[in-house]
């Protein structure tokens, strides 16, 4: 049956391609002459080409980034009588040898309530299922109301296999291939949708020799998402996954007839775990009030193979507001707590609890001010031990930011100035160890942009500051930035601007280093479509201690980068070709 989707998946996809040719139909748009298309319009195309090159230099070695990078992207959009393509062509060198380039395809073709997925595509299921990109076909069918469906096969993750005896191999990676579908009913209001996602690696494709590292894996996930409105102010919400997870494909393989009969779709082994995880909310809205109450848990080792970075082993719980008082002060807020150690195999258990809040208004019709509070207590408890009370971990963690903004319009200025300042203190609650590790940081910046508007020129400068105390040491970072920018030529079409920086860091006691930057970035269009531009760098950097044998370290870097895109449409297109046929 898992076959059988295959060749369905497939034949969608070839059916595609007479579209993508202009074959299949009829020849009517191939065949008409350029002025019938600009008198009937059956035809609406618009798209864009950029390239970006960068070359990066530093005087310690290049190490740190790639000498050159160079990233091509073409992207377009046809409209044919109701059927749209959307295109994208995107390729990426950002190796020094040019030997792992990156490249990306995707034609995405649209009609009425079916949407086709052809090369690099995203077709998200729920967040416990399935939510990355793949590499292969898909087609998928959503109405506003009713009936949805949708189904994908492609590569999740290309195969890495350098050869391990060459001098700096990548870490190896099988090659994965995924598939997917999805049906659902509903409105936006109340809808349920099923997932079924499997994953599994080519076992072929890694060399013998890294086999021994890497183990390939399968993942067959089933998930579920619905809403329901029950009245104009509550509504209900789930989110739900079931993974079968297979850490080690060469395991021995469990013999037992119930489980054996699912082998086309799943192969059980040894190293296979079940696992769940899912969410549940409660949403509230009363006039100007808005509530969320949700409870979430993810046991553990749960993972799906189609969802990148997602934490296990853990149950978290949490009511977030938002309202606005007399109309004119906003208020947000949220409380939440999270515990992780739900089967109580691991040694300690740790508990946190999350509470924020922020108010924002305009004072008076020029000046705005926002006002917040952060909020983090952690507290270690027991698990298969008890904790000792000596190194037990208990943090409270306090933050308030505020942030007023000043503006204001003349005839001949506009005046922009914002100020935010942050006060955040980490404290060790631990009766043995109090103070030892407490952190504090204060940080203040201030930023002012002047427009002249005589000579159209905008005018910045910026300066900010941050203190952090803790561990017997003193952290001092200070920063100042001066910048300007103003646009040339008649229409506007050369834009230049210009930023110098200056940086200085010190470590009480141990370390001071400073830095200069400069930054330059011009831009110029050519006839609305041809955009070029141009950015370049150089930083400067300072030991400023005088060692012992009174030697300085001092380091530099430069970085150029050469930018291009074009912008058309077929309305312009014929409007040249037809100005061109005058001429002649």
């Amino acid at each position: 049956m898992v076959k059988q989707y295959y060749k369905r998946i497939i034949v969608v996809g070839l059916t595609l391609i007479p579209l993508l040719t202009g074959r299949g139909l009829g020849g009517v748009v191939l065949a008409q002459e350029v002025s019938d298309l600009a008198h009937s319009n059956p035809l609406i195309m618009t798209g864009a080409i950029a390239s970006q090159n960068t070359y990066y230099h530093s005087s310690v070695g290049d190490g740190y980034a790639s000498p050159m990078s160079n990233t091509l992207t073409a992207k377009m959009k046809m409209q044919l009588r109701g059927l749209t393509m959307p295109f994208t062509l995107y390729y990426a060198n950002r190796d020094k040898s040019f030997s792992h380039p990156h490249f990306l395809f995707s034609l995405n073709p649209q009609y009425k309530d079916w949407t086709g997925y052809i090369g690099q595509s995203v077709m998200p299921f729920n967040d416990y299922t399935f939510d990355m990109s793949f590499e292969g076909v898909g087609l998928q069918y959503q109405q506003q109301k009713g009936f949805r469906f949708g189904a994908f096969y492609g590569v999740l993750n290309r195969a890495i296999n350098d050869d391990p005896y060459s001098g700096e191999p990548r870490y190896p990676q099988y090659k994965r291939i995924g598939w997917g579908l999805k049906a659902g009913y509903g409105s936006d209001k109340n809808y349920v949708e099923l997932y079924l996602f499997k994953a599994r690696d080519k076992h072929s494709s890694l060399r013998d020799e890294w086999r021994e590292y890497v183990d390939p894996q399968e993942n067959l996930v089933a998930g579920i998402r619905a809403v329901v409105t029950a009245t104009k102010w509550l509504s209900f919400s789930a989110n739900a996954a079931t993974s079968a997870f297979s850490t080690d494909l060469d395991a021995q393989k469990i013999e037992v007839e119930s489980i054996s009969k699912y082998d086309d779709i799943f192969d059980a082994k040894y190293s296979s775990l079940m696992r769940f995880a899912g969410d549940v909310s409660a949403n509230f809205t009363f006039n100007n009030l808005n509530a969320m109450l949700f409870y979430r848990m993810v046991q553990p080792d749960y993972k799906s193979l189609g969802v990148m970075n997602l934490s296990n082993n853990y149950q978290s719980v949490g009511l977030s507001m938002a309202t606005a008082l007399f109309n004119k002060i906003s208020l947000t807020g949220q409380i939440s707590a999270q515990e992780d150690n739900l089967t109580n195999d691991q040694i300690y258990t740790t508990r946190a609890f999350v509470y924020a809040a922020e108010a924002s208004t305009n004072i008076v019709e020029n000046l705005s001010l926002t006002v917040g509070y952060n909020g983090y207590r952690q507290v270690q408890g027991d698990g298969t031990l008890k904790v000792n009370d000596t190194t037990k971990v208990d943090r409270i963690m306090h933050s308030v930011t505020v942030k007023p903004q000043y503006e204001i319009d003349t005839e001949t200025l506009n005046h922009s100035m914002v100020f935010a300042g942050s006060f955040t203190t980490n404290k060790d609650l631990n009766k043995f160890s109090e103070g030892q590790s407490d952190v504090t940081t204060l940080s203040a910046g201030l930023a002012y942009d002047m427009t002249v508007k005589s000579i159209e020129t905008v005018f910045s400068t910026s300066f900010s500051h941050q203190t952090s105390k803790g561990y017997g040491t003193r952290y001092t970072t200070d920063m100042v930035s001066i910048g300007a920018g103003r646009a040339f030529l008649k229409n506007d079409n050369l834009t230049a601007s210009a930023n110098i920086n200056f940086v200085n860091n010190s470590i009480t006691g141990q370390k001071r280093n400073s830095s200069v930057g400069a930054d330059l970035n011009i831009g110029y269009v050519v006839a609305k479509v041809h955009n070029f531009s141009l950015g370049a760098g150089l930083n400067k950097y300072y030991d400023v201690n005088i060692s012992e044998e009174g030697e300085y370290f001092n380091a530099s870097d430069v970085n150029v980068s050469l930018n291009y895109t074009y912008t058309f449409s077929l309305a312009e297109l014929q409007k040249k070709m037809s100005k061109k046929n005058k001429t002649l």
